[in-house]
C-alpha cells in the first residue's frame, strides 16, 4: 500500500511543476475502489494538499490552484498546437503585452519568424484585437529603454534572399563596435545605429556582420551586451535561433524555474516542432551534454510529457 500511496502522491504533485501524471490517477480510480483506507492514507501522507482540520483532512486552497495549473498544461499545449500559427503568435504577443511579462516572447515572434509569418501575425493581431501589434508594443513599452527596438522588430519586413554585401557587413560590424565602446554607462539598446541595423537588415546579413564583429573585436557580440537582455535576445533570435531556443528549454527544465519559464516548454515545442527542432536538439546536446527529449522525459509528467516528447522527436 505504501508504494501505491507514494506513486499517487507523486502523480498529484507534479514534482517540479511540469504536469501531473494522469494515467496513474486513472489507475488509482480503478484499483482503489471500495478501499477508503487507501485514500485516507494518501491524504495523511500528503500534507502539501491536505491539512488536518478537526476530524477531516481538508484540501488546501493554495495547492488546489497549483493543481489547476498542472492539469491545464496539457490542455494549453494542445490548444496552442491546434491554432493557426498566425493566431498563435498574435495571442502569444498580446498575452505578454497585457500581462506585464518579460518582452522575450515578442522578440521571439518578431525575430524567428519569416517575413511572411510575421506579417501574418500582425494581420491576425489586428483582426483579433482591433489594434495593430506595432501600436500596442509602442504603447505598452513606452517607458522601457527597449521600446524603439521592439517596435522596429515587430514592424520589420526583412529581405530573405542570400545576397550579403561584405563591405556593408564589415562597416556595420565596426559601427556596432563603436556603439559598444561609446555606450559607457548608458543603454546600448537606445543607440539609433544599433536599432537600425538589428531592425532592418536580413538575417544572413546580420550573421555575417556578427562574424566580422568577432574578427574585429575579439568577442562575440553577445559578450559585449552586458545585462541588456532584450538586445541580447534579439541578437540570438536573429542569428542563432536554435541555440537560443535550446537555452530557453534548459531554463524551463531547471529546478526552481518560475511559471513563465515552465510555460516556455509548450511554447517552444509547439512553435518550433515543424521548423528547426532537430537543430534545437543538436544545440541542446552540444551545450548541455544530454538529449533534450531525455531531459524533458525526466522532468515532465503524464500526457503533458508524452505530448512534449512527441513534438520534440517527431514521433
Amino acid at each position: 500500500m505504501a508504494d501505491e500511496v507514494q506513486a499517487l502522491t507523486k502523480a498529484f504533485s507534479g514534482l517540479g511543476g511540469l504536469g501531473v501524471d494522469e494515467p496513474t490517477m486513472v489507475a488509482a480510480l480503478a484499483n482503489w475502489r471500495r478501499q477508503p483506507e487507501k485514500r485516507s492514507g494518501f491524504r495523511k501522507s500528503f500534507p502539501g494538499l491536505f491539512k488536518q482540520h478537526g476530524v477531516i483532512e481538508r484540501c488546501e486552497d493554495e495547492y488546489m490552484l497549483h493543481l489547476a495549473a498542472e492539469f491545464s498544461r496539457f490542455k494549453n499545449l494542445m490548444v496552442l498546437w491546434a491554432m493557426h500559427p498566425w493566431e498563435r503568435d498574435a495571442r502569444l504577443a498580446h498575452h505578454v503585452l497585457h500581462q506585464a511579462h518579460p518582452a522575450a516572447i515578442v522578440v521571439e515572434v518578431a525575430c524567428t519568424r519569416s517575413a511572411e509569418e510575421l506579417l501574418g501575425a500582425r494581420k491576425a493581431y489586428m483582426a483579433l484585437f482591433h489594434h495593430s501589434l506595432e501600436e500596442d508594443v509602442a504603447y505598452r513599452a513606452k517607458d522601457k529603454p527597449y521600446c524603439s527596438l521592439l517596435v522596429g522588430l515587430v514592424s520589420a519586413y526583412r529581405y530573405e534572399g542570400p545576397k550579403v554585401s561584405d563591405d556593408t557587413a564589415k562597416a556595420e560590424a565596426k559601427a556596432l563596435g563603436a556603439a559598444v565602446k561609446s555606450a559607457g554607462g548608458g543603454k546600448l539598446v537606445e543607440n539609433e545605429e544599433v536599432v537600425r541595423i538589428l531592425t532592418t537588415r536580413s538575417k544572413p546579413h546580420l550573421v555575417q556582420t556578427f562574424k566580422y564583429y568577432k574578427e574585429l573585436h575579439g568577442k562575440y557580440i553577445e559578450e559585449d551586451l552586458g545585462s541588456e537582455e532584450a538586445l541580447r535576445e534579439a541578437v540570438q533570435c536573429l542569428a542563432t535561433p536554435e541555440r537560443y531556443f535550446s537555452q530557453v528549454m534548459a531554463a524551463a527544465l531547471r529546478e526552481g524555474a518560475d511559471h513563465h519559464g515552465k510555460e516556455a516548454l509548450a511554447r517552444v515545442a509547439v512553435t518550433r516542432s515543424d521548423v528547426d527542432m532537430d537543430g534545437i536538439r543538436a544545440a541542446y546536446q552540444e551545450q548541455f551534454g544530454a538529449k533534450l527529449e531525455d531531459a524533458v522525459a525526466g522532468s515532465a509528467h503524464g500526457h503533458f510529457k508524452d505530448a512534449l516528447v512527441s513534438l520534440i522527436v517527431g514521433k
